[in-house]
């Protein structure tokens, strides 16, 4: 039997008013578990993007992203797929591999974003505005590495 104690998991719930809100890469965004949450388990996020807003082609070096989506269409692209999910789609995005999405159709897309393990959630939280708009590339770009990821470029088409 080990001498070390773990670290455990404490169970909770959270209210819609208790999540920490904000904008991130033009959604609205509100973080509803932390890896502090779930012993580092997994990171939630969930957000709600117009057409045209997404990600940028990109690669997590330490984690796994899952998308379930509630509303709306999103185009998901990985090398040389590309799919697009409405209401009740899941996608599963691995580490390592290059991927982004996007919001496409005509009108607003509400989604619930997952990374395992967490951690992801402190990225969103470290690069979310108070208000719409664009995020700070340079400053994105500059910070990824620190959070196991790599920027690439715009979405392929």
């Amino acid at each position: 039997m080990s001498s070390e104690s773990a670290t455990v998991s404490i169970p909770f719930i959270q209210s819609i008013g208790d999540a920490k809100e904000g904008w991130f890469f033009g959604g609205r965004t509100r973080i509803r578990a932390t890896a502090n949450d779930t012993n580092g388990q997994l990171s939630v996020i969930e957000q709600v993007g117009d057409p045209g807003t997404g990600s940028p082609y990109h690669v997590h070096r330490d984690d796994d992203e899952q998308f379930y989506i509630l509303e709306g269409e999103v185009r998901f692209v990985s090398g040389d797929q590309s799919w697009i999910g409405g209401p009740g789609t899941f996608a599963f995005l691995p580490r390592d591999v290059p991927h982004g999405f996007e919001v496409v159709g005509s009108s607003a897309a509400r989604y619930v974003l997952m990374t395992t393990p967490g951690g992801f959630d402190s990225f969103v939280a470290e690069f979310s505005t108070d208000q719409p708009g664009p995020p700070d590339l340079p400053k994105v770009m500059e910070a990824a590495a620190r959070y196991g990821l790599e920027i690439l470029g715009p979405l392929p088409e």
